[in-house]
C-alpha cells in the first residue's frame, strides 16, 4: 500500500522519513497546497500533504482540493488518512478526544465539490458517485484499533458536519447542527473526503476535538489560541495512532 496523509501534524519531519524527497506536481486543477513529501516511514511509502499550505496561509475556502486528490492519486496512492481540529457538539466528546467520523454533512457553499464538470454525452455517462457510506471502513477499523493499543480516548463513529469559515459559528448555528444529529464541526473534511471517494481513494479521518463550539453558554466564545493550544496538546497522541496505523496498513493486503 502507499499512503497518502493530509493535515500537518509533524509527520512529514524528514528526520522521520527514509529517502524524503519533496515534490512538486501540477495537475489539470492546477498546483495542491504544498509540496508533497514521499518517504518510507517504518517500511510503509507515504506522501504527505499539508493542507493548509506548510506556512498555514491557505483558508480553509481557498484549498485546492481538487489537486491535492489528484495528486495523491496520480503518485500511486491507494488510500488516504486525514487529520482535522474539530470541535465537539456532545459533552461525552471532550477536549483532547479523538473521533474516527462515520458520516458527514457538507454545510460549505462556495467549494468545488466534484472533479466531474460536465458528463460526457448519454444519460448512462452521468457521474453520480454513492455517497451513502463516504469514510472507508476498513482504514476506519485500523484508526480504531490503533487508538485503542495506544489508550488513547476515542470515540468509533460520529457525524461531522463542514463549514464554511473562516469565522467560527454562532450560538444559533451550534445549537442548529446538534439538532441536525451532527456530533463534530470543522472547516476542511468536506469537499476533501467527497473527491476521493469520486477519484476511487479510500479515505478516513481522526478527528481532534479542541472545543466545544458555541452551543454551551457556560464557556467563553472559542478563541483559535485555545484551538491550537489543545491541539497542540494532543498532537503526540494523534501521531501515534497514525503510526501504528501505518504499521497495520504496512502489514496487512495491499489495496488496489
Amino acid at each position: 500500500m502507499k499512503l497518502g496523509i493530509i493535515g500537518g501534524s509533524g509527520l512529514d519531519d524528514p528526520s522521520l522519513l527514509k529517502d524524503a524527497e519533496d515534490l512538486n506536481l501540477d495537475t489539470p486543477w492546477g498546483s495542491p497546497s504544498s509540496p508533497i513529501r514521499q518517504g518510507m516511514l517504518n517500511g510503509l511509502e507515504v506522501c504527505f500533504l499539508s493542507r493548509h499550505g506548510r506556512e498555514h496561509t491557505l483558508p480553509p475556502s481557498f484549498i485546492n482540493n481538487r489537486a491535492n486528490l489528484h495528486a495523491l492519486k496520480s503518485l500511486g496512492c491507494t488510500g488516504v488518512l486525514a487529520t482535522a481540529a474539530c470541535g465537539s457538539l456532545r459533552a461525552e466528546m471532550d477536549r483532547g478526544h479523538l473521533v474516527i467520523p462515520d458520516q458527514f454533512i457538507d454545510f460549505t457553499r462556495r467549494r468545488e465539490v466534484t472533479f466531474f464538470d460536465q458528463f460526457e454525452p448519454g444519460i448512462m455517462n452521468a457521474r453520480h458517485v454513492p455517497m451513502a457510506d463516504p469514510f472507508d471502513a476498513e482504514l476506519r477499523s485500523t484508526l480504531i484499533q490503533s487508538a485503542n493499543e495506544v489508550e488513547a480516548s476515542c470515540h468509533p463513529e460520529g457525524t461531522l458536519l463542514t463549514i464554511e469559515g473562516n469565522r467560527f459559528s454562532t450560538r444559533a448555528e451550534s445549537r442548529m447542527f446538534r439538532s441536525w444529529g451532527a456530533d463534530l464541526v470543522n472547516m476542511t473534511v468536506a469537499p476533501e473526503v467527497i473527491l476521493a471517494n469520486e477519484c476511487g481513494l479510500p479515505y478516513a479521518a481522526v478527528a481532534v476535538v479542541t472545543d466545544f463550539d458555541s452551543w454551551k453558554t457556560d464557556e467563553p466564545p472559542l478563541e483559535v489560541a485555545d484551538l491550537i493550544r489543545v491541539f497542540g496538546e494532543n498532537v503526540a497522541t494523534l501521531n501515534q495512532v497514525l503510526v501504528k496505523a501505518m504499521e497495520k496498513l504496512r502489514d496487512g493486503p495491499s489495496r488496489t
